[in-house]
């Protein structure tokens, strides 16, 4: 006697050895001897063999259709013999019943299972609704295999071109294109941005990195919403054309590029001798106020995004050219005025709202060579401001030595760099699309550095007081322990050597700054502050400002190591000096360039501030990673490397080492000192 029955979910047939009524002893045709439950036996049969049986049920199923095999069956439960005898006659076969079996077990859309052998013919809308979700996946299959077929000849799939940023930054993988994507990529061996690149989905790996930030932080497009500048009559902002006139000579110090001028600086002699020095601040603030519409957009921006060759500014362009200090411009500005003596000693200082013209804007690039490090060694030649620069210049001096920071002045040794990038070069094909950049560098700490740096420590350190004193809340940075932070609670910043800290020096770019300034305009008016103590919107603003300024500050070393590697490419270098940071890590020399070279020798060998010698061998600017092999240690002394290097220790603050607040003056890449570009 043979039996064939149900385990695990499938059915087995074996020779029964004994028979106990409620159990068998069954030999399968393998050897392996089970004990199989009566409830489990199915069928029993003395031919064929066991062996035989599944074999003929096999072949006998697959020529059994499906849908004819519903049709013949009734529409109560039955057993899989009752249906066997009413297909193939009234005594089928042990192979004919099992081919039965077989065939309903493997078509669950058609036969719902009731119990071992027994099914349920599925309602005809229930069977109609799965059949057309089965055709629905054979064809998103055929769909799937057609795309990705595209994807590795390079070509973008129609049904890509609708949902191009989600499946080049958040793809969802439950989406056929998604799938289709990753079918191409383990068929081709590329990444997904490098066949997307090559399909035509971004046009370079420059937009496919400036794309993933505005997918992640400018979702709706970096235009602006809709705006009207003039406030309402309840609006308490006061009108800049109300603000006294003052006759100073005004003139800011930036880099060329530079359109956001948020500071300028006025030296006036005095009668009694000295000088009346004015530190002039811009003020949007006195054009709209918190809860306008301009308000809000600067409340979604709240910075200026910084990036080589372009920018996305905090404000719109109008509102910018409106408030900024551009030469031959009258502009309201929030006035500290310092009466310095002969000797430079701050006699006395106030604050004031007021309306100041504009001189001149002073570039870097003409300055520097004039008025450096060098020549403030001998007498100077005449140029343009050079003794109000001076006069600055020694009053930095003191104004540093009062915080104990002189030792700082000369930035330590490390280096800024500015990034030039021309739109309209193409270098070629072999590099990524059009553009074509210069890097440059120059030390951190010169005169023009220090003086500008200097005077806004003072200014966001005074009004930091001011506004403590007064009770009125304000956005601080506080650094105790090592560790900088943002803070609504005045604090010490020890790394600046002042008992509290409030950038206010950038209101057209940051939106701390900008809160700062709404705060000194009540202060100043003497009316109630736009935030109030314990405001729940100015900790949502202080938490909300600080994780997007660092995403943006991130963004910016992303892409000033993207234009760092295309520069490596464009000018052809094949290798690279560099100075050892620790273990692995080196950075370039004359570039602002980290790398990690795995075959670097033993510390022991190559020691923190070694020279060395580094081959490139390969640059992948979608990855913005740079392959690099260890060719030579280098002659010559040690070089000295700062404890706090840009973009090398994990979560560093940046502006530990640097002079902080004066923009576009110190590091691009450094929290207090967000370049032009």
């Amino acid at each position: 006697m043979n039996v064939l029955f149900e385990e695990d979910g499938a059915f087995r047939a074996g020779a029964v050895l004994a028979d106990n009524v409620s159990s068998l002893q069954v030999t399968l045709p393998t050897g392996r001897r089970v004990k199989v439950k009566a409830a489990h036996v199915l069928l029993r049969f003395e031919t064929p063999a066991a062996a035989a049986l599944l074999a003929e049920a096999e072949a006998l199923a697959q020529a059994i259709e499906v849908d004819f095999l519903w049709e013949v069956s009734p529409a109560a439960e039955f057993g899989f013999a009752e249906l066997a005898a009413e297909y193939f006659g009234q005594s089928p076969s042990p192979a004919q019943a099992a081919a039965v079996l077989l065939r309903l077990h493997s078509a669950p859309m058609y036969f719902h299972r009731k119990g071992r052998g027994r099914y349920f013919k599925a309602p005809p809308e229930i069977l109609q609704a799965a059949l057309a979700g089965m055709e629905k996946k054979r064809l998103q299959a055929e769909a799937i295999t057609r795309m990705a077929a595209e994807l590795v000849a390079g070509r973008l799939p129609e049904e890509f071109k609708a949902q191009l940023p989600q499946l080049l930054y958040a793809a969802d993988r439950n989406r056929p294109e998604a799938k289709a994507l990753a079918e191409a990529v383990a068929q081709s061996g590329k990444s997904e941005a490098q066949l997307l690149l090559a399909a035509g989905a971004v046009a370079s790996a420059h937009d496919y990195h400036l794309g993933r930030f505005l997918y992640e932080c400018f979702r709706e497009g970096t235009g602006f919403a809709p705006y009207t500048l003039a406030e309402s009559a309840e609006s308490t902002v006061p009108a800049a054309d109300e603000l006294p006139l003052v006759s100073v000579r005004a003139f800011s110090i930036d880099d060329a590029a530079t359109t956001e001028i948020d500071d300028a600086f006025s030296v006036t002699p005095r009668a009694e001798g000295g000088w009346h020095i004015g530190v002039h601040i811009a003020a949007p603030g006195l054009g709209f106020a918190v809860d306008s519409e301009l308000g809000q957009i600067a409340r979604r921006r709240l910075s200026t995004v910084y990036m080589p060759g372009q920018k996305i500014t905090m404000l719109p362009e109008a509102v910018v050219n409106q408030f900024t200090l551009a030469a031959g411009r009258t502009a309201p500005a929030i006035s500290l005025y310092l009466d310095v003596a002969a000797d430079l000693r701050l006699l006395s200082h106030r604050t004031q709202l007021d309306r100041i013209t504009i001189a001149d804007n002073l570039r870097h690039h003409d300055i520097e060579p004039l008025f450096n490090a060098t020549t403030l060694t001998e007498p100077l030649a005449d140029f343009p401001y050079r003794d109000e620069l001076t006069v600055l210049w020694e009053l930095s001096q003191v104004l540093a030595a009062g915080r104990g920071q002189q030792d700082k002045a000369d930035g330590g040794g490390r280096k800024d760099y500015n990034f030039v990038v021309d739109w309209d070069a193409n270098v070629g094909k072999n590099v990524d699309g059009p553009g074509q950049v210069s890097i440059t560098e120059r030390p951190r700490g010169s005169p023009l550095d220090t003086l500008v740096a200097e005077l806004m420590i003072f200014a966001n350190a005074t009004w930091g007081g001011v506004l403590r004193d007064a009770g009125i809340p304000a956005l601080y940075r506080v650094q105790t322990g090592g560790k900088v932070r943002m803070s609504t609670v005045a604090a010490a910043h020890e790394g600046l050597g002042v008992d509290c800290y409030a950038w206010s020096s950038s209101p057209l770019r940051r939106y701390a700054d900008l809160v700062n300034q709404w705060q000194l305009i009540a202060w100043l008016r003497n009316e109630p502050p736009s935030f109030a103590p314990q405001s729940t919107e100015l900790f949502a603003a202080l938490r909300d400002f600080e994780l997007t300024y660092a995403a943006y500050a991130e963004f910016q070393r992303h892409m000033e190591r993207y234009w760092c590697l295309r520069y490596l490419l464009q000018t052809g270098e094949t290798t690279l000096e560099a100075v050892v940071i620790k273990e692995s890590l080196v950075r370039v020399m004359d570039l602002p360039l980290v790398l990690r070279v795995a075959s670097l020798p033993d510390p022991a060998l190559a020691p923190r501030g070694a020279r060395v010698r580094v081959a490139v061998e390969g640059v992948d600017l979608l990855a913005a990673e740079i392959r690099v092999r260890f060719v030579e240690m280098m002659a010559g002394e040690m070089v000295g490397v700062d404890v706090v290097e840009a973009g090398e220790e994990e979560g560093s603050e940046l502006e530990a080492a640097a002079i902080e607040g004066a923009i576009d003056t110190v590091s691009p890449v450094a929290e207090d000192a967000a370049s032009e570009g």
